[in-house]
């Protein structure tokens, strides 16, 4: 298996990051260069999707024969979720997504989540954060690995370089910068792992040296 890196891209293979208790399967879909992750416990193989962001074919190969009890969705933007039917009527997967980005998602919603509620991966926990900005239900999930560090899935709300895109709405922008900061980098250490929606992966710690210039550009 190759080494995990987190570098995907359309029409490439997935990559599988193997941690004590949780393998996280990443593949890159279009039209956008979107990232998927299929995270399953290894205790009981149970599996969950983020994203259903396209291509839907390819995401079922990567679910593969075990199916999948969930799809996540990180926000109500369209790319994000192109593939949620055919992958929720091929699997039967329940729906979750942020309660202030439900409404703006075609498929519906079975289970709304807020700040703090958790989904369960098997035997395993994901924390939702809730990041207001990029639109306003976003919401990232925090698996606090307990045999290293954590691992933070952040949808389009922090990549590497910056926060997600607010389209130069300066409240929006406050907004998101604020909860990130407070929300992510002042509760979570350096080595915590970041898989953002589109592109690479990067690390807190990676990014924290940058905040200040990211506040101060307003991007």
């Amino acid at each position: 298996m190759t080494e995990y890196n987190g570098n995907v891209h359309v029409g490439g293979s997935a990559q599988t990051h193997e941690l004590a208790k949780l393998m996280i399967t990443k593949v890159a879909v279009g039209p956008m260069n979107n990232n998927a992750y299929l995270l399953r416990c290894r205790l009981t193989d149970e599996q969950v999707l983020i994203d259903a962001a396209n291509d839907a074919h390819t995401l079922l190969n990567v679910i593969g024969a075990g199916g999948i009890g969930q799809v996540i969705t990180t926000h109500r933007h369209g790319d994000h979720w192109q593939a949620l039917a055919e992958v929720v009527a091929k699997t039967g997967a329940t729906t979750v997504a942020g309660r202030f980005d439900a409404e703006g998602i075609d498929v519906p919603t079975d289970v709304m989540v807020d700040d703090g509620d958790t989904v369960q991966v098997g035997e395993l926990t994901l924390q939702v954060i809730h990041l207001k900005g990029h639109t306003p239900g976003s919401i990232a999930l925090l698996y606090d690995d307990p045999t290293g560090p954590p691992h933070l899935f952040t949808g389009d709300s922090l990549f590497p370089g910056g926060v997600g895109n607010t389209r130069g709405d300066a409240k929006n922008f406050e907004s998101l910068i604020n909860d990130v900061e407070t929300q992510l980098f002042a509760r979570l250490p350096d080595e915590t792992w970041v898989y953002p929606g589109h592109g690479a992966d990067t690390t807190l710690g990676t990014e924290r040296p940058s905040l200040p210039e990211w506040r101060s550009r307003g991007w």
